[in-house]
């Protein structure tokens, strides 16, 4: 495989031109030690954890560039390994949340009917708007993403691994295709039998987070990367999930499903496979109850 990596940008970076100083604690500028070893085992990914996750407190992160800009989070590329073993370096995409008074618009509160919050003080301190808030906010946001990650990886849906939650920053495995990120499902066009194994994919991962009461409650063709195509079988992942909501505990759960099966099989009808959203959501719904 070549050393030379392109994001989704088309920003390309080099493996071997990435440089560390094995001596002082000067390390140049983007890099970090690695924060594996500050958070709690609770922040860090389930487990059995895949080979490739670096857990070396001789490992340095090192930012790569900016994978994806968004209205609530950032996702930069970053390289975790450790100097002189290349035996022991993987790509991690970071999800860098932002507080409420740098996002570009607000979440619908009805993602979070249903949740609830412990701890009374920061929930008043949401509500107020204080600084505080915001920050705990974002934290929450997170929280419920790498939370929900965790669950949709141990189950089998096929999710990018979460690699370990610190404060509002989620590190997660980076889905790749060859020397460059993998596309969304949006940017792909995919023959006839690879958008039938690829709503075949699609429908399985929904039946499994159905089975434990979970819509995604935002999917699309933007909230889904594809790998593999042209080349056999390809592989579908379901990303960005922090808004998914309990199809029980919310009062609107059923409606966002049915939002989601609307959303896919059109896409899907649109490229060509005779697809129906309510007969989707009917088996969604005979897989929760």
């Amino acid at each position: 495989m070549s050393s030379v990596y392109h994001t989704s940008s088309g920003v390309p970076f080099d493996w071997d031109a990435l440089t560390f100083d094995p001596v002082d604690d000067d390390l140049a500028t983007g890099q970090r030690w690695s924060t594996w070893t500050s958070v709690e085992r609770l922040s860090r990914g389930p487990e059995p954890r895949p080979d490739w996750v670096v857990t070396s407190e001789a490992a340095i992160d090192t930012e790569l560039g900016v994978l994806k800009t968004g209205k609530e989070a950032d996702v930069f590329l970053l390289e975790r390994a450790v100097p002189d073993d290349p035996a022991r370096h993987s790509l991690l995409a970071a999800k860098r949340y932002r507080t409420a008074e740098h996002r570009l618009f607000r979440r619908d509160d009805g993602y979070t009917q249903g949740r609830v919050g412990r701890d009374s003080r920061e929930n008043r301190a949401v509500r107020n708007g204080s600084a505080f808030g915001r920050d705990i906010e974002a934290v929450r946001w997170a929280n419920a993403e790498f939370a929900t990650l965790s669950l949709l990886y141990s189950e089998g849906v096929p999710v990018p691994y979460p690699v370990q939650i610190d404060g509002r920053e989620v590190l997660m495995e980076f889905v790749a295709e060859s020397d460059a990120a993998a596309p969304r499902l949006a940017q792909t066009s995919p023959t006839p039998a690879e958008l039938a194994a690829l709503w075949e994919q699609l429908v399985a991962a929904m039946t499994t987070m159905a089975g434990l009461h979970l819509a995604h409650a935002d999917l699309s063709p933007y909230n889904a990367l594809v790998r593999g195509l042209g080349g056999g079988r390809p592989e579908l992942f379901v990303i960005d999930v922090p808004q998914a909501v309990d199809l029980v505990a919310n009062p609107d759960g059923v409606g966002y499903l049915h939002r989601d099966c609307r959303t896919m099989a059109s896409w899907f009808v649109r490229r060509g496979l005779d697809v129906d959203a309510d007969a989707l959501l009917a088996e969604l719904l005979a897989a929760a109850w």
